[in-house]
């Protein structure tokens, strides 16, 4: 981001694997709108089915529909995310459902409870948009080069606010008078 305009002067873009089960299903969307953001998406037969792998950030996302995973039976679903997150380091499920009812809340709780301890982060989504772009932005500020960036502008966040703060100047002030 520009100081001044604040758009982004550089896109970022990636690339995305998917698994070979993804393109069959309702999230036939997600791809779309990934390439229409120019961003590689590259198949997979040997991952999760579900799963989407930013492999540059080392983040996957597991998606799912809750209304598929009542119909399916959750341990079967159960077993696959334990799969998935004893391959992938930083994972995320994704739940998808157009309404976050008591059942649907029911269904998350009980996914958290046994899961807890674990490298699993849940997400709760709405929509593909809505889920292209949280996994887009974790996505990049994971990956190295916005990381790195982003730890930068925090250390001059800070000693900005070190140099400025009334408090810090007289933590000085009274550090001086003390010596």
């Amino acid at each position: 981001m520009t100081e001044s305009g604040g758009q982004e002067q550089s896109r970022w873009i990636t690339t995305v694997i998917m698994s070979m089960g993804l393109q069959y299903q309702q999230w036939i969307r997600l791809l779309l709108i990934l390439q229409r953001q120019q961003h590689r998406v590259r198949y997979s037969g040997s991952v999760e089915i579900g799963s989407v792998i930013f492999s540059l950030s080392g983040v996957a996302f597991i998606l799912a529909d809750i209304q598929d995973l009542v119909m399916r039976g959750e341990e079967q679903f159960l077993e696959r995310i334990q799969k998935f997150i004893n391959i992938h380091r930083n994972s995320f499920l994704v739940l998808s459902a157009t309404l976050h009812g008591p059942q649907e809340w029911n269904i998350i709780f009980r996914i958290q409870r046994r899961f807890l301890g674990s490298n699993l982060h849940i997400i709760p989504v709405h929509n593909t948009a809505e889920t292209v772009k949280l996994m887009l932005t974790i996505a990049k500020m994971t990956s190295k080069l916005c990381a790195d960036d982003i730890r930068y502008k925090m250390a001059m966040t800070k000693a900005h606010i070190m140099e400025n703060s009334p408090v810090w100047k007289t933590l000085q002030e009274y550090q001086l008078h003390c010596n």
